[in-house]
């Protein structure tokens, strides 16, 4: 369970090599990003998504979302990304925004009780997009035990998951705090999106400036 600094002034050497080992092994890893810490692992390895959802204490029933580098590989998981949605992305990726769209038919992955369906992020921290771009995309939710405060910093998340967690990656306080907004798109109705949960980006602002209505 070693805790690698990746701080940008007293980093360890090899720590970003450290996670990608074990994420290669099926191992979860705790890593930065923008708005809280987060564990991570291969989307494309059932055992290691399993192992996630275990640390965290969660069921299949509730899936993690994926992050991303950026948006064209976002786009290679997506079946379709209205315009819309494209142009948020644009102005607000990387950021805290996450996106569900309808998943392609071919990733074969399983990440738990999608009903088809993947939430994407890219994160606007730099640890975070360097991992994102040697592994590739992850599967990640915050690090924390279900019903618990996330994590702000990597000791809180050691007191939380320990040793279920292979590699943390510590990169001082997480700076911004609040989760991403979640809004959901749905292919039969691309003008009409469903606020999953509020965050750190108002939703009515994201709504009104890119014409979408909420649906309830």
């Amino acid at each position: 369970m070693p805790v690698y600094r990746c701080d940008g002034q007293n980093s360890d050497a090899g720590a970003l090599k450290a996670a990608q080992a074990a994420i290669a092994g099926g191992e979860v890893v705790c890593i930065p990003t923008d708005t809280v810490y987060g564990i991570g692992a291969d989307p494309f390895n059932a055992q290691a998504v399993t192992r996630l959802l275990t640390a965290k204490s969660r069921t299949r029933a509730m899936p993690p979302p994926v992050l991303v580098a950026d948006l064209p590989t976002a786009q290679t998981l997506a079946a379709r990304i209205p315009g819309q949605a494209q142009e948020m992305m644009r102005s607000y990726w990387p950021g805290a925004l996450t996106l569900i769209f309808p998943a392609k038919d071919t990733l074969g992955w399983d990440l738990g009780e999608t009903n088809g369906t993947v939430a994407l992020r890219m994160p606007d921290h730099a640890v975070a997009l360097e991992l994102l771009r040697q592994c590739g995309p992850l599967a990640v939710t915050s690090a924390n035990l279900t019903g618990r405060p996330p994590a702000l910093s990597v000791s809180q998340a050691v007191a939380q998951l320990g040793e279920k967690v292979s590699v943390y990656l510590d990169a001082g306080q997480a700076p911004g705090g609040v989760p991403s907004t979640i809004l959901k798109f749905f292919s039969e109705d691309p003008l009409r999106v469903q606020v999953i949960r509020e965050g750190a980006l108002p939703s009515d602002r994201l709504l009104s400036e890119f014409g979408l209505e909420r649906r309830v």
